[in-house]
């Protein structure tokens, strides 16, 4: 399961798109569905399940979107912080050397892992069907970037890659460092900079998600959205010395 060079030069735009279709589930339109969100929805399981009133399930299901967008800001901030932002958002495959730093000795691709946990917070904000597409669509393209890099970054690196592979797993971080620190300093305003709308989305949660209204919440996010995006303006060009043989994206 490999991506194509289109998909790994535009996996930002793709996955994007698959949120907007998440968001808008046009097929419930089409199919004269109920345009209840997941947010509803999983309230009113729990509600019906016993686990806990309406109001109750309701806010537990806020606090689990916060936990979840702002444990994907964190990850994905750390990783970049290591990476560099500029390898970050980079529209080619690169990677000079093995760099075992931060959240690379615990797992290897810390910033799909920060996505997927970003897309599962972000779908309460979604009708189920969309959210159950969006979940699944951008989980096969995560695996499709890595299918895409691994090959790549084994040919340019060799063993030392290879053995880097054999301790540290690809997705699910291990509960103990695999690999010895490599003397990599984090970057932290470009990285920062560079997940701005991450850490948007989730403050969108905490601070407007007391109102339980979806819409309200998804207007913080796409504000989030075109701040991050002018802000990537400013961030500097990569540099050969900050590339990581690890994930791009």
């Amino acid at each position: 399961m490999r991506a194509s060079k289109f998909e790994f030069r535009f996996r930002f735009l793709l996955h994007g798109l698959i949120y907007a279709i998440g968001l808008y589930a046009p097929w419930n339109l089409l199919l004269h569905y109920d345009t209840i969100r997941t947010w509803q929805f999983l309230a009113a399981q729990l509600n019906r399940a016993g686990l806990a009133g309406f109001s109750g399930a309701t806010i537990g299901v806020l606090i689990a979107a916060i936990v979840l967008t702002l444990a994907g800001a964190l990850v994905r901030t750390w990783g970049a912080g290591y990476l560099g932002a500029a390898t970050v958002h980079d529209g080619r495959l690169v990677g000079d050397a093995v760099v075992a730093a931060g959240p690379y000795r615990y797992v290897r691709n810390p910033l799909y892992l920060g996505t997927v946990l970003h897309t599962l917070g972000l779908c309460v904000l979604m009708p189920p069907t969309g959210a159950l597409f969006c979940v699944v669509l951008i989980v096969v393209l995560q695996l499709r970037l890595i299918g895409a890099e691994e090959p790549f970054l084994r040919a340019q690196l060799g063993e030392s890659y290879v053995a880097y592979c054999a301790l540290v797993p690809r997705l699910v971080p291990a509960l103990k460092a695999k690999v010895a620190a490599s003397k990599v300093r984090a970057m932290w305003g470009s990285a920062l900079v560079s997940e701005l709308y991450f850490w948007g989305t989730t403050i969108s949660f905490a601070a407007l998600g007391w109102r339980y209204n979806a819409q309200l919440v998804l207007q913080g996010v796409i504000v989030s959205l075109g701040v991050s995006m002018v802000a990537r303006g400013f961030l500097p060009g990569r540099a050969v010395a900050a590339e990581t043989p690890s994930e791009t994206s």
